[in-house]
């Protein structure tokens, strides 16, 4: 079955998404991973890492009955283990294709049909999680553009080549 145009269309803003996190924090490197503009905040890897934990997090809330687990806690502290951006940048990688999986496989049907109940998005068409993942990771690359300046690199633009 070839995915139906709303279904390419939100895998398109997913992958846009994708490109433009890629392109504004291509200067940032592996000795770049610890960075953290000062104590409490998120490293360079972990803000790489939580943008791929929330994308993951957000298929996994539409595909529960249940809904979204809202143990941000423990989500907080699995990132504790994240110290390394090539492996950050490996699990976005992942977590980017699950969506665009995630969205390729699911009917225009599906895709309206409302989220789980609950405080997130809930009672909203699934289709709605697509914006909330393009928005939370636009949040973390713009944080990142910051990072890079303060690391003394110039970030491209995200919107050109």
């Amino acid at each position: 079955m070839s995915p139906q145009p709303e279904q390419n269309t939100f895998a398109d803003q997913l992958l846009a998404s994708k490109e433009f996190f890629e392109r504004s924090t291509r200067v940032l490197d592996e000795a770049d991973s610890g960075f953290r503009p000062k104590k409490g905040m998120m490293t360079v890897a972990q803000q790489v890492a939580h943008a791929a934990q929330t994308l993951a997090w957000f298929i996994e809330g539409a595909s529960r009955p249940e809904g979204f687990d809202l143990d941000f806690a423990k989500q907080a502290a699995a990132l504790e283990s994240a110290t390394s951006l090539a492996a950050a940048r490996q699990s976005l990688e992942t977590a980017y294709a699950n969506a665009i999986g995630f969205l390729r496989s699911h009917s225009a049907e599906d895709l309206a049909g409302p989220l789980p109940p609950g405080p997130v998005m809930g009672g909203q068409p699934t289709s709605e999680i697509v914006w909330a993942m393009v928005e939370h990771t636009a949040h973390h690359r713009g944080a990142l553009t910051v990072y890079s300046r303060l690391l003394g690199k110039v970030p491209p633009m995200p919107y050109g080549g």
